[in-house]
């Protein structure tokens, strides 16, 4: 049986976009979660419009340790291409306030909300209640009871346990096969490969700041 040789596929990249971020190629081996009949593989974690606006990810999740504010989310939604899953607290923010930000967030056009690892389980169903639209819960502990978070009424998991995530992914796909989960895949290929393998069927992908970018970009300027 011969291997199957990959696909050629075209490209334009333009002169003024040539620059612009991309995900890690490798995330292109997940599974991927369909929401509302589109396909998402990879997240890129940021909150930063210019960098919403430069990168190739299939989807954002804007998760920031502020408390939550629609202006933030409508900005980023505006800034998008593709579709926005909100952060609307959880942890500092709790009870009626995450579900009136889960509201604004579904009227505003966001294509999920994403609550932190304290959210209760009450809170969850509380937000499956009044939306429409996934509610994604953060799992940021070995020892978090996920039957008791799905009974709640979470929809997709997002793993973000550090060291431990592609460990803690395992352990839930072990137990759960059904569940979609997202998870943090970490700075390199093999980290990125190891999570995906663990099970995970789509990626956060953290990109370089602007700060970071600015100073190649200044220093090629200088040496002009």
């Amino acid at each position: 049986m011969t291997e199957k040789s990959e696909k050629y596929v075209p490209e334009y990249r333009g002169r003024l976009r040539d620059h612009m971020i991309e995900v890690p190629r490798c995330i292109a081996q997940a599974s991927g979660i369909r929401v509302f009949g589109r396909r998402i593989k990879s997240l890129v974690f940021t909150t930063d419009v210019a960098i919403v606006r430069n990168i190739n990810a299939d989807a954002v999740i804007a998760v920031y340790p502020f408390t939550p504010q629609p202006a933030i989310t409508h900005a980023v939604l505006t800034a998008a291409e593709m579709p926005v899953f909100s952060g609307v607290g959880g942890g500092i923010t709790s009870g009626g306030r995450v579900v009136n930000l889960a509201m604004d967030a579904e009227a505003l056009g966001a294509m999920g909300v994403v609550v932190n690892a304290p959210t209760s389980n009450e809170c969850i169903r509380l937000l499956k209640d009044v939306v429409d639209i996934p509610v994604v819960v953060t799992v940021a502990r070995m020892d978090t009871d996920i039957a008791a978070r799905l009974e709640a009424g979470a929809d997709i998991l997002n793993v973000s346990a550090a060291e431990n995530t592609a460990p803690l992914v395992r352990r839930i796909r072990a137990e759960f096969p059904r569940v979609p989960i997202i998870a943090t895949g970490g700075p390199t290929q093999e980290s990125i490969l190891a999570t995906i393998e663990a099970g995970a069927n789509a990626i956060t992908y953290t990109p370089p700041t602007s700060a970071y970018l600015f100073r190649a970009l200044m220093a090629k300027y200088r040496e002009a």
